[in-house]
């Protein structure tokens, strides 16, 4: 009887080890397939962006853009006898380099490296 017991001790083992070995198996494949769909998931993402960065680069380029001013905006490049130049301000040309850093009540204001109170050195 004792022979038996030892046998019956030994296969049971066995089949618990078995069914250890089988189950972290199929676990072990199971975790395979999603990670393999993941990285399939992943390239297909890392494809979708590389073409939406394409797609803002055409869309953002500068011939689009003026394309797109032009019909929706009514806006065009203009003639050179539409360009008008304006000369500086006078109120620049008082205060120098146009900062405005002088009191409007008349106090100090700090002088440039040349020494001058304004651009023209006075």
């Amino acid at each position: 009887m004792r022979g038996r017991s030892i046998v019956a001790l030994a296969l049971l083992g066995f089949v618990l080890v078995a069914t250890g070995v089988i189950w972290r198996r199929s676990a072990g494949i199971t975790r395979a397939r999603e990670e393999s769909r993941l990285d399939q998931q992943r390239a297909a993402l890392e494809a979708e962006r590389a073409k939406l960065e394409g797609d803002i680069r055409d869309a953002s380029s500068r011939a689009r853009l003026a394309r797109i001013a032009e019909e929706r905006l009514h806006m065009h490049i203009p003639n050179d006898s539409q360009v008008i130049y304006l000369a500086p301000s006078a109120r620049k040309a008082k205060t120098g380099d146009g900062s405005g850093s002088g009191s409007a009540r008349g106090g100090s204001r700090a002088r440039g490296p040349g020494g001058g109170s304004d651009a023209h050195g006075e």
